[in-house]
């Protein structure tokens, strides 16, 4: 690999993943080669620990993961990091976005814990949508009532979300992180929680330099990451925010940018 290159992180949806939302058939065979040349590849997602597991099967074992936008980081089954929300800020956030349902915000909340995560609102519209992302989903009668550490609060916008309710938790973001992860999802975590800062504790846990390290993203939730890594790249159908700030370009999730860029590092 050229420069040394010994991790890559790879964001999920909008870059690795195909138009179809699932993983490239020739990512199974790339996925030992890096293992041969001691490089460790790294799904960073928004999604949750299970539906990562899920996603790569046999092989996730001995994977590594970033969870949860980087809440949550686990090596070969073994926790590196976590940060959970403290339970009065969980009660807080969750009875804003019920007001802000009464006032007819058409939304839909996920409280994800650790184990699994939990919902109130069952209709198909909104269950559908979270069941792609989280593969451990309970239905509750009130999600302030769930015994597990809650890593984040993700909210489904059926509107589009930076231009909703991304705008409506002005004083959530004053004290904790907001941060629009997709189209219609809204995110909130702890300060200081991002793919960045689980970047970065990775890098240290591996003895990894930012110079060692790609990157590759497409929303605005995989910024810090890109920050973390000197080879950061933006996949063609990035938001313009994230081109902006990457120093390289991918080819798009549709052309299976992720596979062919690491192809061509792999050849120098």
């Amino acid at each position: 690999m050229p420069h040394d290159i010994r991790l890559i992180a790879v964001d999920m949806d909008g870059t690795l993943l195909d138009a179809s939302g699932n993983v490239p058939e020739t990512l199974w065979g790339l996925l030992p080669r890096l293992e041969e040349r001691d490089v460790t590849f790294v799904p960073a997602s928004g999604r949750q620990l299970a539906t990562l597991r899920a996603t790569f099967g046999d092989a996730a074992d001995a994977m590594t993961f970033i969870a949860e936008n980087g809440a949550y980081v686990v090596r070969a089954g073994v926790e590196v990091a976590s940060d959970a929300l403290e339970p009065a800020v969980v009660a807080r956030a969750v009875q804003r976005l019920r007001r802000l349902s009464a006032e007819g915000y058409d939304l839909g909340v996920v409280v994800c814990g650790k184990r699994s995560a939990y919902i109130e609102r069952t209709d198909e519209a909104f269950r559908s949508q979270a069941a792609i992302y989280y593969a451990a989903l309970e239905i509750v009668d009130d999600v302030l009532a769930i015994d597990d550490d809650v890593l984040k609060i993700a909210v489904y916008d059926f509107a589009l979300a930076e231009d909703s309710v991304g705008r409506a938790l002005d004083e959530i973001a004053e004290t904790h992180r907001v941060v629009v992860s997709g189209q219609h999802w809204v995110d909130i975590m702890n300060p200081g929680v991002d793919k960045g800062v689980a970047l970065r504790r990775l890098q240290a846990a591996l003895d990894v330099t930012p110079a060692q390290t790609v990157a590759f993203g497409d929303y605005l939730n995989d910024l810090e990451m890109l920050d973390a890594a000197d080879w950061s790249f933006a996949m063609h159908n990035a938001h313009p925010d994230v081109v902006a700030r990457a120093r390289h370009r991918a080819p798009s999730n549709v052309d299976h940018g992720v596979i062919t860029t690491i192809e061509d590092l792999l050849a120098g």
